[in-house]
């Protein structure tokens, strides 16, 4: 017998399922903590949960993460120095801060125009070396010629030993500043995706299993972890892709629209006959458009670990998140005793940082990169929890904010405070923690809140069920009519939204949600068996899909029966006549989609390929096409391993 092993890194828990191979069974799953910034120790206490006898039996790991979306959405990726090749915009904005813009590129055609500036590069690769940890290239025209950026590359490796990445490696769009910004967050994830992959690997080889480990792509596809460590860009909404197809898969659904409510966000999405959409446009994440092919899904930043705090009387959730009261405080037993004993602060002084419930603790992380005041806050700060109020105290300066935020990006620093998961608790809806912890938080905040404890408490619920429900309505509607939504979930009006899909939800507690969703909208919800690892099923439900676009284009318009260039990812062929051309094209297409799933681990047979061709020429035009376009698409099941 064997088994299929999904393990789902999210912000806040790692999680693990064994699926049996005879008949697709989840036939045990576990949680633990996600730990750093050592990311094994969580890994390896998970594994260690689950039925070890099972574990052993495993031929096939699968693997998706959120650390990469919530990496890029809260602004913790690693520094990036950006070469540019080419004529780029001065106006506009690059995801760091450092770059440079030096000669060269090429044209349409692939040929040189610019001669490259080598000695520009050299100098930017002396001068950041020390200041950045990846780097990224972008030149014009780099999809029809990757010299330039090759060049580049390989200066840049020689003088600074560092990850490079180019922007013909991800894409084969044009579009010179999307590949640019995508080059930049992929470098930016390289050193996380490498942690999270190399910690996966070290724990599976060191308990001695033989298995083919893939990652989850943000289209819902799979690849090998070794592709994943040079495009972990396409991990981003790895994490809502693994939930959109757990819930498919849970509830043995080929249609329906999904709600996964994590630590920190909570992502929305739909399948359609089996089949997510894809944006055609690239995803945006961060407020960063890229070239990067994703299902479509929306995020909002609220979860079960989003921080809940007064301001003005005011009930605010999120955007960030902390570690909550009823989990901080089984970790540091004083905390209770803390919560307890604070004192009502001044009304006009709270803001997000400055609450009766929120604490500070230092993390593990390397310190790195510090100015003065960042250095003096970290002194006071220690592995037991302080308030800012306490900060204050020792400090004999009321903390800045602004330094403390910063502390917090560079991750030297955890926050804790009340949440909608201490709210459950409070309810007795969910009682995995310390629940005095959170009545105690919930006693604070309240009595800023004009509320009683358990009037408030059931106030975030709603809101944050009302959230869930205005996402997925939000997606699932055109952009013009979220005025509507915003009305109708008001409750002003006696009618609600009807939908003709059910809608899956996933995370720990989603069940406490139920029941307010039902209120909200007029659908089936479901919360199937394992939805609290869902994310870690989907994992392992992904397909191996490869789509590789080869283009055909004659030399020159002028002679356009003969002379003829194809362009593929990575390359650039020159053949005289236009049917040995095509026949090439569509040879190189195939044979790249069936490397890929041999590398996914489905072989030559288990593969379906379509190959489809885009002809573009004017009307009665007597010779070969201006443009043809040849696409391979290659779909296999890795889970057919599992099933041998």
């Amino acid at each position: 017998m064997h088994y299929g092993l999904g393990i789902d890194t999210g912000g806040t828990y790692t999680d693990a399922v064994l699926l049996r191979g005879s008949d697709g069974v989840v036939v045990d799953s576990k949680k633990a903590f996600t730990t750093y910034p050592d990311l094994q120790i969580g890994i390896s206490a998970v594994l260690d949960s689950l039925d070890q006898a099972l574990l052993s039996q495993v031929n096939l790991v699968s693997v998706s993460t959120t650390l990469s979306t919530n990496s890029l959405l809260e602004g913790t990726g690693t520094p990036v120095g950006l070469v540019l090749i080419g004529q780029h915009p001065a106006e506009r904005e690059f995801p760091t801060p450092d770059f440079i813009v030096v000669p060269g590129g090429h044209g349409p055609s692939g040929e040189e125009e610019v001669p490259l500036d080598i000695k520009a590069i050299k100098e930017f690769g002396y001068r950041t070396k020390d200041k950045v940890s990846a780097y990224a290239i972008s030149a014009f025209f780099g999809t029809r010629n990757p010299e330039h950026e090759l060049q580049a590359k390989y200066m840049i490796l020689e003088i600074t030993g560092k990850p490079v990445v180019c922007g013909h490696e991800l894409s084969q769009e044009l579009g010179a500043y999307e590949r640019a910004v995508t080059a930049v967050l992929n470098a930016q994830l390289i050193p996380i995706t490498h942690r999270f992959v190399s910690a996966v690997m070290a724990d599976i080889n060191k308990r001695g299993i033989n298995a083919r480990m893939l990652m989850l792509k943000c289209d819902g596809s799979v690849y090998n972890l070794e592709d994943a460590l040079e495009k972990p860009i396409e991990t981003i909404f790895s994490g809502p892709a693994a939930s959109l197809l757990g819930a498919s898969y849970l509830a043995k659904l080929d249609t329906c629209a999904a709600i996964d409510v994590g630590g920190t966000s909570t992502d929305v999405s739909a399948i359609y006959n089996g089949v997510p959409e894809i944006s055609a446009s690239g995803s945006v994440v961060g407020g960063w458009k890229t070239r990067v092919r994703a299902m479509k899904m929306e995020t909002s930043a609220t979860g079960g670990d989003s921080h809940v705090w007064v301001t003005d009387g005011e009930m605010k959730i999120g955007p960030r998140r902390v570690i909550p009261l009823c989990v901080a405080a089984i970790e540091h037993p004083g905390l209770l005793q803390k919560l307890n004993l604070m004192r009502l602060l001044p009304r006009k002084s709270l803001d997000e940082n400055y609450q009766p419930t929120k604490f500070f603790v230092r993390t593990r992380y390397v310190i790195h990169g510090l100015n003065i005041e960042e250095a003096e806050m970290l002194e006071h700060i220690g592995s037991d929890p302080v308030s800012i109020h306490e900060l204050y105290t020792s400090m004999h300066a009321m903390p800045s904010g602004k330094v403390m935020d910063s502390l917090i990006q560079k991750r030297l620093v955890q926050a804790i405070g009340f949440t909608p998961t201490d709210a459950l608790h409070v309810r007795g809806e969910y009682t995995a923690w310390n629940a005095d912890a959170s009545h105690a938080g919930a006693e604070l905040l309240s009595r800023y809140n004009g509320r009683k404890k358990y009037e408030f408490c059931t106030h975030v619920k709603e809101h944050v069920a009302k959230n869930m429900a205005h996402s997925q309505m939000a997606f699932l509607l055109p952009e013009r009519s979220k005025p509507l939504v915003d009305e109708l979930l008001s409750g002003l009006y006696p009618a609600k939204f009807s939908l003709k899909l059910p809608i899956v939800l996933l995370g720990g507690p989603v069940k406490a949600y139920s029941e307010e969703m039902a209120e909200l909208l007029d659908a089936d919800i479901i919360v199937p068996d394992h939805a609290e690892v869902g994310n870690a099923v989907g994992a392992l439900a992904g397909k191996g899909v490869k789509r590789v676009e080869v283009l055909i284009m004659p030399v020159s318009i002028e002679k356009p029966a003969e002379d003829f260039l194809i362009f593929y990812p990575g390359g650039r062929e020159h053949i005289v006549d236009y049917r040995e051309a095509f026949e090439r094209a569509r040879q190189i297409g195939l044979e790249m989609v069936l490397e890929y799933e041999q590398r996914c681990g489905v072989n030559k047979e288990e593969t379906q390929v379509n190959i489809s061709v885009k002809n573009i020429a004017p009307d009665n035009w007597p010779h070969p096409p201006l443009e043809t376009r040849i696409t391979v698409v290659g779909v296999g099941d890795p889970m057919m391993i599992i099933k041998e």
